[in-house]
């Protein structure tokens, strides 16, 4: 399939979640500074779903133009990676409205963790291509820091620390979520930002 192609939709998807997120913010009705800050639990669930793609995509990207065929099981691996994202907007929009109720974290939880299992079959998918297997390509992903992350028992661990914090603080899933994607986000390839797409 036309890889380029395949970019340019997800890319043009991931922008319409990102637009559909920050049309969740309302125009106070108030000039007063109340009217803004009411809005402030929303704010930081939307900072931390803006970070969560921004991670989402530069990792997706990289693998994307480390990639010199994209097979029909890539594209629609994709697509369920993508349709997992495009559920972001309603569970960042739940926690904003409920920051202190449990069960809006445990459903931002679970979009976080389908779109983490998502992004697994993705980059296996892609490691696994008959043109990347046993090659530079297969290699690279392999050692993407999400990649081991989410392939590790680390991840199952992680993932119940979690639903754990969340039953005694449900402020504390998006918090620990907030954090692991800060350290994603820093500790990307060495290499992430030197390479050329492959034609």
């Amino acid at each position: 399939m036309n890889k380029g192609r395949v970019e340019a939709y997800t890319d043009a998807v991931i922008a319409i979640i990102l637009t559909i997120m920050v049309l969740e913010f309302k125009t106070p009705e108030t000039a007063q500074w109340e009217g803004i800050t009411k809005q402030l639990p929303y704010f930081l669930a939307y900072i931390v779903s803006f970070v969560f793609i921004g991670v989402a995509w530069y990792n997706h990207h990289y693998m994307f133009t480390l990639a010199s065929r994209i097979t029909k099981k890539v594209y629609w691996v994709n697509n369920l990676w993508l349709f997992s994202m495009s559920l972001l907007p309603v569970a960042t929009g739940w926690v904003g409205k409920f920051p202190q109720n449990a069960n809006p974290e445990y459903f931002y939880l679970f979009i976080f963790t389908f779109w983490s299992l998502t992004y697994r079959w993705l980059s296996n998918a892609l490691r696994k291509t008959s043109d990347h297997l046993n090659t530079t390509v297969s290699q690279k992903i392999e050692k993407m820091l999400t990649f081991r992350f989410l392939n590790s028992l680390f991840f199952p661990l992680f993932v119940g620390i979690i639903v754990t914090g969340i039953y005694f603080y449900p402020l504390l899933g998006i918090t620990i979520t907030f954090i692991e994607l800060i350290i994603l986000g820093f500790l990307t390839s060495p290499d992430s930002d030197k390479i050329k797409n492959v034609s």
